[in-house]
């Protein structure tokens, strides 16, 4: 319980709102990661070459996108409860089809499903969070690295449940999305009247402050979604990391990253959000050209957890910054544009490197490193002239 509260956070509804959140991101982070392991055991148990399973994975990434436009059509038409119970189904729904079948249609829209769940669970933990945490920063690291706690240990689960059938671990997370779903069920996320009567508010729309900080996640969204599509790959490919150990890389990231956020959360709490962000992206680009000059495992291993640890607080120090804008709207508009960019910039780099090497196309992801820098410091001017 964070020390000073006042009143108003001590409200038992507030509270209940606040940990549903963290607890549904947690199983959120098992879930989302878990998608990238499970499409390489139907590749085995199915024969699916390249292409299907790149389709496959693509189905997933159009559900997120086209989840976060429902949320926002569908909260003002019948209400945020029943919308976030509709959609965050998709999860248990998706994991559960991909158990019972092979049919190739299904798998697509398991994954579809799958996607919507992730997209919706992400728009709701955000409010869920933002609009009942005391310190809005703090409660989005905090909640950000339970989704990185997940996703540490889904590596782990799947193994554990594969020991029992090679379709239990597909079944095993169709339950953790029911039980999500579940999470979502019991908390209290009733409207007022008055909210419910007054329709949709779209003014977010009109403010460049929200805009920025949508190009910010897109750009965050692409640099870290390429980072651990395509690192193995590159290591592997350059002979920097053999065998095993390149397998580990992802998990080097997520240990970092909830390293970060909870130093974030509890040790080092950020004050002035707009400045810290320009930190963080200095600091990504510095390590992130760093590892790219990297010619052997350990300094690239280190490297590698430098900028992981620099992009952590990104992601949850931007969405903080949106403040009074938050809304199922907002949200269901900011974050499916913004992760588009981590559609496009992982598709960029496989089109440079199949033209002119993996090394070229993992430096292109400087791209989206500096863009964070630029759109960093237009946030901080427009803090200032509003003010």
């Amino acid at each position: 319980m964070e020390k000073g509260m006042g009143a108003k956070r001590q409200d038992p509804a507030r509270i209940r709102k606040r940990n549903a959140g963290f607890a549904a991101f947690f199983i959120s982070g098992i879930c989302a990661i878990s998608c990238g392991v499970v499409v390489s055991l139907l590749q085995e148990r199915l024969g699916f070459d390249y292409a299907m399973t790149g389709t496959l994975l693509s189905m997933m990434n159009i559900g997120n996108l086209a989840a976060g436009f429902a949320a926002a059509f569908l909260a003002g038409k019948i209400g945020m409860k029943k919308s976030v119970m509709l959609l965050t189904i998709g999860y248990a729904a998706g994991y559960l089809i991909m158990a019972s079948s092979g049919w190739i249609a299904l798998l697509m829209a398991a994954f579809f499903l799958a996607g919507i769940g992730k997209g919706s669970t992400i728009n709701t933990c955000t409010i869920l969070v933002g609009d009942n945490s005391e310190n809005r920063t703090r409660g989005m690291n905090i909640m950000h690295g339970c989704y990185a706690f997940g996703a540490l240990l889904c590596p782990f689960l799947i193994s554990a449940a594969g020991l029992i059938s090679p379709v239990f671990p597909m079944a095993a997370l169709g339950l953790c999305g029911l039980i999500l779903w579940l999470i979502f069920a019991a908390a209290p996320m009733e409207e007022k009247e008055k909210e419910k009567k007054k329709g949709t508010d779209w003014s977010f729309l009109k403010s460049r402050k929200f805009w920025i900080l949508t190009g910010l996640l897109f750009c965050q969204n692409g640099a870290e979604t390429s980072v651990t599509g395509w690192l193995v790959t590159y290591f592997k490919g350059s002979g920097i990391l053999t065998g095993n150990l390149s397998t580990y890389t992802v998990t080097v990231m997520w240990l970092a990253t909830l390293a970060a956020r909870m130093l974030f959360a509890f040790v080092f709490p950020i004050r002035k959000a707009e400045k810290a962000m320009i930190r963080m992206s200095i600091g990504c680009i510095v390590f992130y050209f760093g590892l790219m000059q990297a010619g052997s495992q350990w300094p690239a291993i280190l490297l590698l957890f430098a900028f992981a640890a620099s992009m952590a607080g990104m992601n949850p120090t931007a969405v903080a910054c949106a403040g009074q804008m938050t809304s199922v709207a907002s949200m269901g508009i900011m974050l499916p544009a913004a992760s588009s960019g981590a559609i496009l910039m992982p598709w960029v780099i496989g089109l440079v490197a199949e033209h002119a090497g993996i090394g070229t196309g993992m430096f292109c992801n400087m791209l989206p490193c500096g863009g964070m820098l630029i759109l960093s410091m237009l946030a901080k001017k427009e803090r200032e002239r509003v003010k």
